[in-house]
């Protein structure tokens, strides 16, 4: 069965297109950019692993515990439980994709110390865009579908927004982590300024990633709106 009552919730849909497209895209090229940087072993030796100890610990980070996780780009830093995690992938291997990686989540690491305040805002809004990405589409399409209801859908966009600051305040914090990473990288001799290239690349592509999903949930948000007016 198609929802007929309001022609615009088809017709708004063209706004998630240059979102979708960006996602598709992201997605190869993250991929893609870190098969290819895999392959190429950084001069210096060292693993992602060793990569980010030593980092942290020169920066004052020995409480810092690095774990290896399971899967393949699965990595992150938890600043709750104040540990880095990092893919076998990464932390045992010597590539430039590892080192960049490894480095751009140290780069996590050490914000969360300085009390980076976009890291901090991050951190506040997660509770209110994990709930709000989840059930405010749910609320908005109940609202939506069911006349006598539909101030769920102003509700469902208020807490819908949670989700899109989370991902306009991730923009920042994942733009600086790679810059710190780099940085680091090259500051400790990690990676020669001829493979810095390879290492910037990889973080690049990813950086893409959060792009792409910020773009998804504003142009949600934004049909979302649009469809609550012509209701």
């Amino acid at each position: 069965m198609f929802y007929s009552g309001n022609p615009i919730f088809y017709t708004s849909l063209i706004l998630l297109i240059p979102a979708v497209v960006l996602s598709i895209y992201a997605q190869y090229k993250v991929k893609s950019t870190y098969k290819k940087y895999s392959k190429k072993q950084a001069a210096s030796g060292i693993t992602g692993a060793q990569a980010s100890r030593r980092l942290l610990d020169s920066q004052g980070l020995s409480s810092v515990n690095i774990e290896v996780v399971p899967g393949e780009l699965s990595d992150h830093y938890d600043p709750r439980s104040r540990v880095l995690r990092l893919s076998k992938g990464v932390a045992q291997g010597n590539s430039l994709a590892a080192l960049g990686v490894a480095a751009h989540e140290t780069g996590h690491a050490i914000q969360h110390a300085n009390k980076y305040v976009p890291m901090q805002i991050r951190s506040a809004v997660v509770p209110a865009a994990s709930f709000g990405s989840s059930l405010g589409p749910i609320l908005f399409i109940v609202g939506l579908f069911m006349s006598s209801l539909q101030p769920l859908m102003t509700l469902g966009i208020v807490l819908f927004t949670a989700a899109v600051i989370f991902q306009i305040v991730t923009l920042p914090v994942e733009f600086d982590a790679s810059s710190r990473a780099m940085k680091l990288l090259q500051t400790n001799g990690m990676v020669s300024p001829a493979e810095s290239e390879g290492a910037r690349s990889v973080l690049r592509a990813a950086a893409l990633t959060y792009v792409a999903a910020a773009l998804m949930s504003i142009l949600m948000l934004v049909r979302m709106i649009l469809i609550s007016r012509n209701s």
